[in-house]
């Protein structure tokens, strides 16, 4: 199930998807570019959460994580699965 922010601002306070088994269903989905959405959608195979979008240099830059560890997505669909980024959690 596909959400955009209509849908979002529909559901019951408590009720946002926090987390999702499809990362087109992910609220930031719709933020990011086709060559972003190719590379987090292969991340995510590997078990990858898209959790937060930074704006760098006025691009965004996709961040993903898995066990806590961090990878990146530019917009060029570049993966980096060892960014010298610090996340704060």
């Amino acid at each position: 199930m596909r959400f955009n922010m209509d849908d979002y601002e529909k559901l019951p306070r408590g009720q946002e998807r926090r987390h999702s088994d499809c990362p087109s269903s992910n609220l930031l989905w719709c933020k990011l570019n086709d060559a972003q959405k190719s590379a987090v959608t292969a991340l995510h195979g590997y078990g990858y959460e898209l959790t937060f979008i930074r704006i760098v240099e006025h691009e965004n830059l996709a961040i993903l994580l898995l066990d806590g560890n961090p990878a990146t997505v530019d917009v060029d669909g570049e993966i980096d699965t060892s960014p010298e980024i610090v996340v704060r959690h």
